[in-house]
């Protein structure tokens, strides 16, 4: 008998039809003989929707308050998820995170699951129930209510497939699998069979589809994940270990495009250049729960002074503008710019280890498109340039036919 985890998002649960349909596929593997977990996601908008409720109330709502209205979303969904399978006539249980053993730590609005206690959903499954999880959400030490951040459903289920050393986990979305750039932006992108862990953590950071923290997981744990949409029975793409002996042209070859719409970048001019600097100015952006992408530093011809300039989120922006212009007078920085009309677009590829030649081509794509470049950043298996938000569709297609990915399929 095998254990599967499913995740439905939320467009997958959006309205009752969908609801019965995504109980008729859970039930499908249930009769097949195996035993299934789902993790689900609130319906359609509806965790916006919170997130505007709660701000006609108060422009800053408290964060302990806010996730505990947030997380009644996916309460909803894992209710109803659990009436239609009654209704189809199967035994089956709705647990909220919490009760599904979801622990994490005190970081409100983007918590990280410290552990999973897999006893209680363990226990449901020997008495032959289907469980039904919120996605999204856990419990502190305290017992105070979190939640994951956006995308937080991914990584519940995978958390849980590890902890239940499930067989699989399946994340079912509104699109057929991973593609080598988002098909909505370049029409002729190609749906990857299968792809490995570091080239999809490098995807989903720099925005493809998947939440990365949940990439990390399935790493760590060696658990495959397999994307796929809710809609049809159209094969998917299947997320793993991936061995080294592939054949030539597979491994020279850049994977896919990423893209993200929603950079905004900080400038503090006239830093000090001395040591301990940086430290000053990233520590308490960290400590206040603010991740910070790519970092340039120019240094003066003098070499007395320094700008800085690093990305955020536009979400971000207002929280990082308020906590350097608090810290700027310390460590004598001058002006603080700032600019929210950006985006990041990211070429990855194992194949880009150790070759030459990746970066400066695509440089030269996006210069004969007229494209400029703002920063740049660079892992073994991704290059990523900021460049202007409107650019960002265009640069995505022209990159994608340069490097023939347009051929891929």
């Amino acid at each position: 008998m095998a254990l599967y985890v499913h995740k439905y998002g939320g467009s997958s649960v959006a309205d009752a039809d969908k609801i019965v349909n995504v109980a008729r596929r859970i039930a499908a593997v249930h009769d097949a003989g195996n035993q299934i977990v789902t993790v689900v996601s609130a319906m359609g908008d509806t965790t916006d929707e919170l997130i505007d409720l709660a701000q006609t109330v108060s422009s800053e709502p408290d964060p302990r308050e806010l996730d505990l209205l947030l997380s009644t979303g996916e309460l909803v969904s894992i209710t109803l998820l659990s009436m239609a399978l009654r209704n189809l006539g199967y035994d089956a249980i709705s647990l909220s995170g919490p009760q599904a053993g979801i622990r994490t730590d005190r970081t409100y609005g983007r918590a990280r699951i410290s552990q999973v206690d897999p006893e209680r959903v363990r226990r449901e499954l020997d008495q032959g129930r289907l469980v039904i999880v919120a996605g999204f959400q856990g419990s502190t030490p305290d017992e105070d209510i979190t939640t994951l951040g956006r995308g937080g459903s991914d990584t519940t289920a995978v958390a849980l497939a590890a902890a239940l050393e499930a067989d699989r986990c399946d994340i079912y979305t509104d699109v057929e699998g991973i593609y080598t750039a988002d098909p909505r932006v370049a029409p002729k992108a190609a749906k990857l069979a299968h792809v490995g862990y570091e080239e999809m953590l490098e995807l989903a950071a720099a925005g493809a589809k998947m939440h990365p923290r949940s990439i990390e997981l399935g790493s760590v744990y060696n658990v495959p994940i397999y994307v796929a949409s809710s809609f049809t029975d159209a094969s998917g793409t299947l997320i793993h270990q991936t061995s080294d002996d592939g054949e030539m042209e597979d491994r020279i070859k850049v994977t896919g495009i990423a893209y993200q719409t929603n950079v905004a970048k900080v400038t503090v001019c006239g830093v000090e250049d001395k040591p301990g600097v940086a430290a000053a100015l990233f520590e308490p952006l960290a400590a206040a729960g603010i991740s910070v992408d790519t970092i340039v530093q120019n240094t003066s011809a003098d070499r007395t002074t320094t700008d800085i300039s690093f990305t955020v989120t536009t979400a971000d922006l207002s929280r990082a503008l308020r906590e350097v212009s608090q810290l700027k007078s310390s460590f004598g920085a001058g002006q603080v710019m700032s600019d929210e009309t950006l985006a990041s677009v990211s070429v990855v590829g194992s194949g880009m280890q150790n070759t030459p030649g990746y970066a400066s081509r695509m440089f030269r794509i996006l210069a004969d498109g007229g494209i400029n470049i703002d920063m740049i950043t660079t892992s073994e298996i991704r290059i990523s340039c900021i460049i202007n938000r409107d650019k960002a569709h265009e640069a995505v297609r022209l990159l994608h036919e340069g490097f023939e990915l347009d051929e891929a399929g």
